[in-house]
Parts: C-alpha cells; structure tokens; sequence
C-alpha cells in the first residue's frame, strides 16, 4: 500500500499538530478596532512548511482566536491548492466520500473533521476531469448538483473552483 501523500498526511493531523508544523508568524493587524489592536500582535500567519501553503487571520484582538482561524483556513488552502495525480480510469470514490458529498451542505458539513480532506480529492478528481462538474460528479456516483452545493459550500473553495475553471475557459459554477 502507497505512503500517504505529505498533503494527506498534513489534512489528518489535528490543529495543534498542525500548526506545529508550520512556521507562525504574528504581527500587528492594521484596520479597525482600536488602540489594543494597533499595539498588540495579535494577527496571525502560519506557513505550512512541507507544502510552502500560507494562511492567516487577522480579524480578532485575541491572538488565540486568530491563530484558530488561520489553522482552519490553511487546512482549506492545503486543500484546495495541493493536488494528487488521480489516474480517472482505476480511481474508485470511498464511498464515506460520495455520502459527504450528498448530504453536502450546512454548517455540520463543514465542521466535519473529512470536510478539507473531501475537497482536497474533490479537486483532485475533478482536475483530473479538466474540471468538468458533469464528468467529476458520475465518477463519485453524485449528481452534478450535489456535487456544485459541495465546492459552494464554503466560500474559499468555490472561488479556487471558479479560478480554475475560467483558467480552462469553462463558465463558473453558480451559487444556489
């Protein structure tokens, strides 16, 4: 059986392994919120240092707050932008991943602990597919319109879909 790859292996870890993993960075956040937030560094960058994928929150006075956030988002960022070569013609979905996708949408989903690890194949899948929903969606065993209430979930993930697929001329997924 293949090793995980680093980005799988990066998704599976909780958040303080997570972030132990990465070099932090914090630094005084500009914008509103008063002379404690001008004074204090409370923002926050994390750098994953296997991948090089950065992430950071800055919208908190409390330094544990943003680096919370800044974990959730670089998880996503890992996700979203370290891709897997998928070979379409042997790939199997794991059926806990087609499920997910199904039920696909709602704040539940993404708290899911899979949901990052979901979309990082999700995006794998469908590159492999040169980022045809339809093509993607028939490989899970999904309908299309499951699988776009999915990538829209969360607003990151849909706009990195959109980038993608207006890279390759195709028209961007519609909200709900």
């Amino acid at each position: 059986m293949a090793q995980p790859s680093i980005r799988d292996r990066a998704l599976a870890l909780d958040d303080a392994a997570l972030a132990s993993a990465c070099a932090i960075d914090t630094f005084r956040a500009s914008g509103p919120g008063g002379q404690k937030r001008n004074k204090t560094e409370s923002a926050v960058r994390l750098r994953h240092l296997a991948t090089g994928v950065a992430a950071e929150a800055d919208e908190s006075r409390s330094q544990h707050e943003n680096r919370a956030k800044a974990v959730r988002r670089l998880r996503l960022a890992i996700a979203v932008e370290v891709r897997e070569p998928v070979d379409v013609g042997t790939w199997e979905a794991p059926p806990a991943l087609a499920m997910l996708v199904r039920v696909g949408s709602g704040p539940a989903v993404r708290r899911e602990p899979r949901y990052a690890q979901a979309i990082a194949v999700v995006f794998d899948l469908l590159e492999a597919h040169g980022w045809s929903l339809a093509d993607a969606a028939a490989h899970l065993g999904v309908t299309t319109a499951a699988l776009s209430r999915f990538v829209a979930e969360e607003e990151f993930v849909f706009r990195a879909a959109n980038t993608r697929r207006r890279a390759r001329g195709l028209s961007p997924l519609r909200t709900r």
